[in-house]
């Protein structure tokens, strides 16, 4: 049989949202009244919250079904009766309700999508008495044919229907929903009911972590975990969080990078490893830095920083490529611009970018005063009591990032920024490293890895000058016991560090790193 669905949504006060007016007393009884209706279920000897149920089909795998059993019937030219598929059992959480009466609509959304429900008292009898004891928000179970109302719409055509969880609370507004990010983010699970973009997002993610993962296994990577308690938080310009082992009664850090243990790796003669793990830094929060993050790190025997070069421009591509289906990110908004990340990418030398954007040489400004004096002259803000190498990293973010919309890469940075990069051969005091940029925020950073142990202690030693001098809480750390490990000799390398939470928001287009951590963290 067809059905003619309304478009008018009728609801009982139950599921109605409170005046504002009302206040906590407004929700107090909307939850009241859900109490009283999960009562009523117990009494009719329906358990509110069973066990378990067995679905056979999502939502879109039902609506599959009808497509195909639909395109069977016009194959044998069948006339006549409305196509119906063989039954099927669906399961997801009420969404709206239309209809009261001898029939009633309702949208149920699962994991893949949404479906309607097409229930009618001829059919469910005293089983349609239940759906007044339903709420929004609720999550049940369907069973019964795949059929198209007189509208087109693919619905189950419910011939029975279980309560799996009765809700306390009701959902947000269905109209106006959860529009401010910070209660978006502190109620995750509600931005995931009634956000697409936000399911759509938490689902690209791992997508492209699996892709990620792929990519480097064919390259023949070996994926390997180094340990996230560490006696020396190094490898990385930032400042630690502290933790205190009771049982051992030291002190320890939480990994601020996976470097230095990837890099024991190499020594030890595994020569193509990569991780992918969480960091923990302990610094600000805005859109695209959180104190935990996920990074891939990779490092590569026998290899340079032109290698990895190659390697980023396929790797990014490439995921985007198996994620999205293009190389190309269009834009979310009208009048954006699209992402165009098919190889190769433009390598572009630091100096002469820096000279170009912000009029400032860092080989003739070479120390702390005269690169202050050029930033006043400039209008680039000056904090007092920052290091060489931090006040040029503030002329980089300022002058030049903001710059690099199109996939770039920066090439060759003083040496004074890179304590753990090799130096260019004939470059006058640069190494041999770079920093991917896409829609001017940092995706990437890598170089060819110092395998000289003189020349590492010396460097670390100078961090830890610096810390000293310019109170630099997040300077380098001297890591005694990774200094023994390449004193036993480590291969020429190339690393590679890439942040995953940044490509996730480069390939959704988002800009905010909230959109991206389902679990970020917050100001309280």
């Amino acid at each position: 049989m067809l059905a003619e669905s309304s478009d008018i949504e009728t609801t009982d006060t139950a599921i109605q949202t409170p005046d504002e007016s009302d206040g906590l007393a407004g929700e107090a009884r909307l939850i009241h009244d859900r109490l009283a209706k999960t009562e009523a279920l117990r009494q009719r000897g329906i358990d509110p919250y069973p066990r378990s149920f067995r679905r056979t089909h999502l939502a879109t795998a039902a609506v599959d079904l009808l497509e195909s059993t639909e395109a069977g019937a016009v194959t044998a030219e069948e006339p006549g009766e409305p196509v119906k598929t063989e039954a099927v059992s669906v399961a997801g959480r009420i969404m709206a309700r239309r209809g009261m009466g001898k029939a009633s609509f309702i949208d149920l959304k699962d994991g893949s999508g949404r479906i309607q429900l097409f229930a009618r008292r001829d059919v469910l009898g005293d089983e349609f008495e239940v759906l007044d004891l339903l709420d929004l928000g609720d999550i049940v179970g369907a069973s019964g044919p795949v059929i198209r109302t007189r509208r087109g719409e693919p619905s189950i055509e419910v011939t029975s229907i279980t309560v799996l969880t009765k809700a306390m609370r009701p959902l947000p507004d269905k109209w106006a929903g959860l529009q401010d990010i910070e209660a978006r983010t502190r109620q995750r699970y509600l931005d995931l009911i009634s956000n697409d973009q936000a399911m759509r997002n938490a689902r690209l993610r791992p997508a492209i972590v699996a892709a990620i993962r792929s990519f480097m296994i064919g390259r023949g990577f070996v994926e390997v975990e180094t340990p996230v308690l560490v006696p020396v938080a190094a490898g990385a310009a930032a400042k630690p969080f502290t933790t205190h082992h009771n049982s051992l009664n030291r002190d320890l850090y939480l990994r601020i990078a996976t470097e230095l243990p990837l890099k024991k790796l190499i020594v030890g003669g595994m020569e193509k490893v990569f991780e992918i793990g969480r960091l923990f830094r302990n610094e600000g929060i805005d859109h695209d830095h959180n104190p935990e993050f996920t990074t891939m790190e990779s490092y590569e025997a026998y290899a340079d920083y032109t290698d990895v070069m190659e390697m980023v421009e396929q790797l990014v591509s490439t995921v985007a490529q198996e994620t999205t289906g293009s190389m190309v990110l269009q834009p979310v908004e009208d009048g954006g611009e699209a992402i165009d990340l098919t190889p190769p990418w433009p390598r572009l030398d630091l100096r002469e970018e820096i000279i170009k954007r912000a009029g400032i040489d860092f080989a003739e400004c070479d120390d702390v005063e005269s690169l202050s004096q050029a930033m006043h002259e400039r209008g680039i803000h000056v904090e007092a009591g920052l290091s060489w190498a931090r006040l040029l990293d503030k002329v980089i973010s300022t002058a030049v990032e903001p710059e690099l919309i199109q996939p770039a890469f920066l090439v060759d940075y003083p040496v004074a920024m890179s304590p753990l990069a090799k130096r260019k051969p004939g470059g006058d005091g640069v190494v041999e490293r770079f920093e991917g940029f896409v829609l001017g925020s940092e995706i990437c950073n890598a170089f060819s890895e110092l395998n000289d142990p003189v020349e590492q202690r010396a460097r670390f030693e100078e961090q830890e000058q610096m810390r000293r001098e310019f109170d630099d809480d997040e300077a380098d750390r001297l890591d005694e016991d990774f200094l023994t490990a390449i004193e036993h000799g480590m291969p020429p390398a190339g690393g590679l560090g890439i942040g995953i939470d940044r490509l996730a928001m480069l390939i959704s287009r988002e800009q905010s790193i909230r959109e991206i951590i389902l679990f970020p963290q917050l100001r309280t």
